[in-house]
């Protein structure tokens, strides 16, 4: 069948009707179909007995992993929706935040309690003992590139540096800051890791060694939420609770031209486009906005559309579109380059929606709620797509795809992580439990064998990404949540 003709019985609010339809209307047969405007969700990841605060496809796809306020992580099927595995059980507080390692074989989660493990990224097993060092929350957490080391942040107002395989401490905590950090990430080449911080200050850090770089990165005048490398790991986007983002050299460790300025409420978060020539925003004024990834410069109006503050954006890997997340529990797709609203708010959830990332491929999204549920939407179309009843316990606060796409990882309230397959959403294995408190920050290694998981239980742990055990000991150190 040709493509306007399909559109007859194809919804009106649908994004493939809205693509096609300025090309094809004067070709379009007029039939009384009984199909409705909306496209409404049939997808629903059902697990997780808490907030969803954080979720991730797996590198390949095929996986997803979500966190929970329950403390525990789910692992899911890419595709279907279907849970692999039970609850990722071993954090004993909520899962903030999680990540696959590039091979897509690891889960790092980190949590209220304190703790980050790692995770097989296939069966959702825990590797290890938990990750300790950290006396206060972990809020965030990241592989390396090369899936060697994990990098944790935390309330403690310290970061700290992790063998990506065994989850050991690797030197001293890193001290600078002067309030807890609320963001950190390694630049694409492994040689630098940035910091953001409640004390308005970014810092860089040497991405081996944990060694501080220069001084404090001043300009914001409030508490910077987020930050991102660009593709060339030349500059630095920071969003603040100032209601600006700012631009920097991280080579010469300077400012880049002025305050970038539009939003009117904190900045929440950023995100580079994969050739980085764009930023995507979000913020708590409910919109989201494009700028200049070199000079800062607004790209077209503000992008509104949903009706609460834009708690979580993403990019496409081809760059070519932007899902935001909202606290209206819609998300939305947005034109990448020219910010306009691709067809209607995806909705589903029925609460806050804290995280959202696309597939590898960008054929899909997955998104994680404080309703306890990850769900799973077509990357062009916007349709749901599968189903799982399981859940955390908690909300999902943290997740990542696998390098392989084939796994996604979660880290929750409920203190766990979890594996999931990323194509049919299902559970894999049961939940990674260590942590004591939530799940903060996840990501894979590199080759996929390992996760990584922060914590507020100021750990962090390395799991196995095949079997879910725990590798080692919790790695201790920082003196607040990661």
């Amino acid at each position: 069948m040709h493509v306007h003709r399909a559109l007859a019985f194809t919804p009106q609010q649908s994004l493939t009707y809205q693509f096609y339809y300025n090309r094809y209307a004067d070709r379009i047969p007029s039939v009384k179909s009984g199909i409705p405007l909306d496209w409404p969700s049939h997808q629903v990841l059902s697990g997780h007995i808490g907030d969803v605060y954080c979720v991730a496809f797996s590198p390949n796809g095929t996986r997803i992993i979500s966190g929970s306020q329950d403390s525990t992580l789910r692992l899911w099927d890419g595709k279907t929706g279907a849970s692999i595995g039970g609850s990722m059980k071993g954090h004993t507080d909520s899962v903030y935040c999680v990540a696959f390692s590039p091979d897509g074989a690891r889960v790092v989660s980190s949590s209220f309690d304190s703790t980050l493990r790692l995770w097989d990224g296939v069966t959702g097993t825990s590797i290890g003992s938990p990750m300790r060092g950290h006396t206060d929350s972990v809020n965030c957490v990241a592989f390396s590139p090369d899936g060697t080391r994990v990098v944790s942040g935390s309330f403690d107002s310290t970061l700290r540096l992790w063998d990506g395989v065994t989850g050991a401490s690797v030197g001293s905590p890193m001290k600078g800051h002067t309030a807890g950090v609320h963001c950190a990430a390694f630049s694409p080449d492994g040689t630098r890791i940035v910091s953001g911080s409640e004390d308005s200050t970014l810092r860089l850090w040497d991405g081996v060694t944990g060694a501080d770089i220069g001084s404090p990165l001043t300009g914001h005048t409030d508490a910077v939420y987020c930050v991102a490398f660009s593709p060339d790991s030349t500059r630095v986007v920071s969003g603040s609770e100032d209601s600006t983002l700012r631009l920097w050299d991280s080579v010469a460790c300077g400012i880049i031209g002025s305050p970038i300025k539009g939003h009117i409420d904190s900045v929440v978060c950023v995100a580079f486009s994969p050739d980085g020539t764009r930023i995507v925003s979000g913020s708590h004024d409910s919109t989201a906005r494009l700028w200049d990834g070199k000079t800062g410069a607004r790209i077209g109006s503000p992008m509104k559309g949903q009706s609460n503050s834009i708690s979580c954006v993403a990019f496409s890997i081809d760059g070519t579109r932007v899902v935001s997340g909202s606290l209206d529990s819609t998300l939305q797709l947005w034109d990448g380059v020219a910010g306009t609203s691709v067809g209607s708010p995806l909705k589903g959830h029925t609460d806050k929606v804290h995280c959202v990332a696309f597939s590898p491929d960008g054929s899909r999204v997955v998104s994680g709620s404080q309703d306890s549920t990850l769900r799973v939407w077509d990357g062009i179309t916007g349709a749901s797509m599968g189903n799982s009843k399981k859940r955390h316990t908690g909300s999902v606060y943290s997740m990542a795809f696998s390098p392989a796409n084939t796994f996604v990882v979660s880290g929750s309230l409920d203190s766990t992580v979890r594996l999931w397959d990323s194509m049919t959403g299902a559970s894999i294995g049961g939940p990674m439990q260590g942590h004591l408190g939530p799940v903060y920050c996840v990501a894979f290694s590199p080759d996929g064998t390992r996760v990584v998981s922060g914590s507020k239980d100021s750990t962090l742990r390395l799991w196995d990404s095949m079997t879910g055990v725990s590798i080692g000991a919790p790695m201790k150190g920082h003196t607040g949540g990661v």
